[in-house]
């Protein structure tokens, strides 16, 4: 301690001792470069907000930022179909694993989902299933960050087509009713109200878009309170506490922006220099050329010019460098969103091994996407409301018995290599690494769905080929034969 932190310390003990603690503070800080103030840190932020209050304000103005960029800007919507194609691709498929004792029904329950779920019947608007609908949550969580999904119970007696008492719809996040500010003793922020734990226990939600204009726009606005059991608030949770979402684009959003406005200045460039333009200079005498018969100028016209004129071509301007400045920029929107390059459509340059580990990285991204948000969130959502539904109408529509749960199984990847990878897997299971039924739901396939397919084949009079054993050994004698054949060559 200097000599003043001492003379602070006996006349202040509670000064002094600040003053100590903030000179140690500082110097471990300045143990790390990042952390210290100066020039190289300049302008670099650092706020200690929470994870919501951290867009608080700004999250309206991403949303719609990135919805212009999925109408204006092609390598975000590239973006967005790469995610949703990889996470959801032909559709996360529902099935239904039975109480002990009631196997010999799963085939009726199977039909209720399939009638239900598989069906446009589930959506409010009656446009798409389950598996269209995901894709929509995928497409939204993306561009908006989050999505409502609403469960709408109905009266089967107005609408017998329906298996089950419920429909859902999907709802942007422009339908909460931010104005609102408490309900009762109950915080709402942002159109959510929050209970004594922190838990979101209601969402205040307008009846119809905010945004909407003209004929579709015919009462004044209202909100309700919903019930949280009633919805399914679907986003990328990516710190503890978080309870809203922002645009997947959010870190790359300047980035991109730039890139595709240096990309359209490159564009008209070109086309400014596709156009070829004579310059017709004053002669001896000072007239200079009115250039109206060269406003019509066509291919092999000849024009006639004054004595002592002469006519220059423009030099149309070069690009230089475009082509590896796009690649690098390409790159970082790819990192920044956790996709490959190669998925951005350059596949110059991939062999297996390559394109192998390229699609290594992004495949785990795309398993926890699919289970964090489409399956844990959405799908395991709608099951509960499935079954929910199911009880009250078991009785009277005289349905299967309640499954015990509903499984979902999401779509196989596609392989780089089909008989490689499936060698690779035949192994695996061969080996005791993995169970059939995990590597056929690695695949994509229900093993519930092939075993049963099986069954009936066999049934069926066309009994399945059991699988070949890629390492059996050829009888001893042949082996004997081919081994005096060697020799004899």
């Amino acid at each position: 301690m200097r000599w003043l932190d001492k003379a602070v310390l006996a006349i202040s003990p509670e000064r002094g001792l600040a003053r100590v603690k903030a000179r140690s503070a500082a110097h471990t800080l300045m143990n790390y470069d990042a952390a210290s103030k100066g020039r190289r840190t300049y302008g670099w932020k650092s706020p200690g907000t929470s994870a919501d209050s951290a867009a608080l304000g700004s999250r309206s103005r991403l949303r719609n930022l990135s919805r212009d960029f999925m109408r204006n800007r092609a390598l975000a919507v590239r973006g967005r179909d790469v995610t949703s194609g990889n996470v959801v691709g032909t559709g996360i498929r529902p099935s239904v694993r039975m109480e002990q004792g009631q196997e010999d029904r799963a085939s009726e329950a199977m039909e209720v989902v399939q009638d239900h779920l598989l069906t446009s019947a589930i959506d409010t608007y009656g446009v798409s299933d389950i598996l269209g609908l995901q894709t929509l949550v995928m497409n939204t969580v993306f561009t908006d960050g989050e999505i409502l999904v609403r469960r709408r119970m109905r009266n089967t007696l107005f609408d017998p087509n329906l298996k089950l008492p419920f429909q859902v719809q999907l709802m942007e996040v422009d339908h909460l009713d931010e104005s609102i500010t408490s309900n009762g003793n109950n915080d709402v922020i942002e159109g959510i109200e929050y209970g004594p734990t922190g838990k979101a226990v209601a969402y205040h939600l307008f009846d119809q878009h905010p945004g909407e204009v003209g004929w579709r726009r015919r009462r004044k606005m209202t909100s309700t309170r919903v019930p949280a059991e009633q919805i399914l608030h679907i986003r990328r949770i990516e710190r503890p506490g978080q309870m809203r979402g922002i645009p997947w684009l959010a870190p790359v959003m300047t980035t991109l922006g730039e890139i595709s406005d240096y990309q359209d200045s490159q564009i008209l460039k070109q086309k400014i220099g596709s156009l070829l333009a004579f310059f017709v200079k004053s002669g001896a005498d000072g007239k200079t050329y009115a250039g109206a018969q060269l406003s019509h100028l066509e291919p092999g016209a000849i024009v006639g010019l004054a004595e002592g004129q002469e006519v220059t071509p423009s030099e149309p301007p070069k690009v230089d460098g475009y082509q590896e400045f796009m690649n690098q920029a390409i790159r970082t929107i790819a990192v920044g969103l956790g996709l490959s390059y190669e998925s951005f459509g350059d596949l110059r340059g991939v062999n297996f091994s390559s394109g192998k580990m390229g699609r290594i990285e992004m495949d785990r991204f795309v398993e926890i996407w699919q289970r964090a948000i489409i399956i844990t969130q959405f799908c395991m959502g709608v099951s509960r409301w499935t079954r929910d539904g199911w009880r009250l109408v078991e009785a009277s529509k005289g349905l299967a018995p309640v499954p015990k749960s509903i499984d979902w199984t999401a779509p196989k990847r596609p392989m780089i290599d089909p008989a490689k990878e499936i060698g690779a897997a035949v192994d695996e299971i061969e080996a005791g690494l993995t169970s059939l039924q995990r590597k056929q739901r690695e695949l994509g396939y229900d093993p519930d769905v092939i075993a049963r397919e099986r069954e009936e084949d066999a049934n069926r009079g066309g009994t399945p080929a059991a699988p070949a054993n890629r390492n059996q050994r050829p009888p001893e004698d042949e082996t004997i034969e081919e081994d005096e054949e060697d020799e004899r060559q």
